[in-house]
């Protein structure tokens, strides 16, 4: 319960720094939003490992070139991120974006050579026909324009999700020879330092309202790393995952009342959709996991 309850928090703490972000982005670049978050990040992150006593040995790497890669790629995902939940109504972006995990399988299949049996791979089709009832009929505003705003916010939350999924896949090996405390560290360091290459595309002077509200969005996103951090030592992940999709309901709330965006039928479809088919994918990982543990039971010899 107490991880059940962690990563309730977490993805609470999430949706808000969407809600920071777009309450306050308006007229900033991805790249300067990204910068906002990454930075102001860092403040949470060296509060924690400091009262856990993991700050000194948290800086310590055996494959910093890794870390890099990583950090570049997460940039790209929230950089693409940012702006589609610029030019989307707020659940609309949070629903495109769950086709992250269902895009992590496929990756996972092709670049770690991981066994996915038909029975995931149907799940991953059936999910990702969801997101493209989402997502059409903001595509098909392309007929009006290549320039269409939320047509290109469609396509950024996708490319998004995307790249966060090859960020899962960078992660997996990571935390073969790496800390969690270390991989989470330095992400948000290289993600600074790498989104200041973004200054020449045109950052702006922010008044001290967006600031306040980017310096908001950069500390929840910290603080949500944490407790989703925390709430894996305390249950497993095929237990907590589910909870992610509390999200689109805390979405479609904050959407209504503060962006007054109303939800349509095809979102509503399309992620009724998605959601099914990744709580198929988790529920299937946990079952297999289980099976595993008890032949793993079975030949190790008792005494």
């Amino acid at each position: 319960m107490v991880g059940i309850g962690l990563k309730v928090v977490s993805v609470c703490v999430f949706v808000s720094m969407s809600t920071f972000i777009k309450a306050g982005g308006e007229g900033l670049p991805a790249g300067q939003i990204v910068f906002f978050r990454s930075a102001f990040a860092i403040v949470p992150i060296l509060v924690y490992l400091a009262l856990r006593g993991q700050l000194d040995g948290a800086w310590r790497t055996a494959n910093p070139m890794s870390h890099v890669m990583r950090g570049l790629v997460g940039v790209m995902a929230m950089g693409f991120g940012f702006y589609g939940l610029m030019h989307l109504p707020l659940p609309d972006a949070i629903a495109i974006g769950y086709a992250m995990p269902l895009i992590a399988v496929v990756f996972a299949a092709v670049f770690l050579r991981e066994t996915v049996r038909i029975f995931r791979w149907s799940a991953v089709a059936v999910g990702l026909g969801g997101v493209m009832i989402i997502s059409w009929p903001r595509l098909s505003l392309f007929s009006d324009g290549f320039g269409s705003g939320e047509a290109l916010g469609a396509v950024a939350v996708l490319i998004s999700a995307s790249l966060g999924a090859t960020a899962m896949i960078l992660v997996r090996r990571l935390v073969l020879t790496e800390r969690t405390p270390t991989i989470v560290l330095y992400f948000s360091l290289t993600a600074t330092v790498l989104s200041l290459a973004t200054i020449p595309f045109g950052w702006v002077v922010p008044d001290w309202q967006t600031l306040v509200l980017m310096a908001l969005a950069g500390f929840c996103g910290g603080l949500g790393q944490i407790l989703l951090t925390q709430s894996y030592r305390h249950a497993d992940v095929s237990t907590i995952a589910p909870f992610e999709y509390t999200s689109i309901i805390l979405g479609i709330v904050i959407g209504y009342f503060v962006f007054g965006d109303v939800p349509t039928w095809t979102m509503l479809t399309g992620t009724a959709i998605v959601v099914s088919a990744g709580l198929f994918v988790i529920l299937r990982e946990h079952k297999l996991g289980l099976e595993r543990r008890a032949q793993r039971r079975l030949v190790t010899p008792q005494g």
